[in-house]
């Protein structure tokens, strides 16, 4: 069993999500950056799909009440367990009774905390994540919660720590065209890939809110509601776009000018305010 004694900013259980459901007006949500996610359970000997903890802006302390082999990917934060300094990106033993204390992390946002065995919390719709925006799934944490933790079944992998490199400090994200960038003007694209786009406060698991160059839309009439997916770049009226991200409505009215790749849709999930991103068109 692990006690939350200090929740953070916001901390939830996450998985991989409930992919294919999109018709019956669900989203995937899951982990905001899957990669992290999946490298934490492997390193603890986890199926990748295993729930997690996604911790958003560290500070988090949580007590193990029995022992426990636990990992830490994502956004690198200071990490101890009582009076000693622990790493990241390796297994690590917790003690029965040990408390582990994150700090804030110097850059990223988000640090995923895995568990050999996995988060037992019960699964709706075949997934175990918390999604914000439909209220599906456990309740974010707070001080008290108690998570209880699945057997492990799994081997332990022979590795003492997984080599991650420093996340650029000024990401270029790879894009491709959107279904309707023929709504926009013929510079949009240029536009989006020229210059850089300062991440807003009004980020959040749906989508980061994006400031920069705006792009000027050629067709002005309604747009009908239409399916979306991770990674559109979804633009408003005012010009700015909104790149979707794991909790993202799975329709909009707003025209779609380009859809990140999706494996850097997890550098975008790590992004936090005052960052910038950048994004290259690739060919088609």
């Amino acid at each position: 069993m692990i006690v939350v004694e200090q929740p953070g900013a916001l901390a939830t259980v996450q998985d991989l999500g409930r992919p294919g459901l999109a018709h019956l007006g669900v989203g995937r949500s899951g982990a905001a950056d899957r990669a992290s996610l999946r490298l934490a359970n492997r390193l603890v000997g986890n199926d990748e799909a295993a729930a997690c903890l996604e911790v958003t802006m560290g500070n988090l302390i949580v007590r193990f009440e029995a022992a426990a082999t636990v990992a830490l990917t994502g956004a690198r934060c200071p990490v101890r367990l009582g009076g000693r300094a622990l790493d990241m990106f390796a297994p690590v033993r917790m003690p029965a009774g040990g408390t582990l204390a994150l700090g804030t992390p110097a850059h990223g946002i988000r640090t995923y905390l895995a568990v050999r065995g996995g988060l037992d919390v019960p699964p709706v719709l075949g997934s175990r994540s918390t999604d914000l925006l439909a209220g599906l799934g456990p309740d974010p944490l707070v001080s008290g919660t108690r998570l209880t933790v699945a057997r492990g079944n799994l081997p332990l992998p022979n590795v003492d720590v997984a080599p991650v490199a420093e996340p650029s400090r000024e990401p270029v994200l790879r894009v491709s065209r959107g279904p309707r960038d023929d709504w926009f003007t013929d510079d949009a694209l240029e536009r989006l890939c020229g210059q850089a786009y300062e991440v807003t406060p009004a980020s959040d698991r749906v989508g980061l809110r994006l400031a920069g160059p705006a792009l000027n839309r050629r067709v002005t009439t309604e747009l009908p509601s239409e399916g979306m997916v991770e990674g559109a770049l979804q633009v408003p009226p005012d010009g700015q776009p909104v790149l979707f991200l794991a909790d993202h409505p799975v329709t909009g009215g707003y025209p779609v000018v380009a859809v990140v790749d999706p494996v850097d849709v997890a550098i975008a999930a790590q992004a936090r305010p005052g960052d910038r991103l950048r994004f290259r068109l690739e060919p088609a």
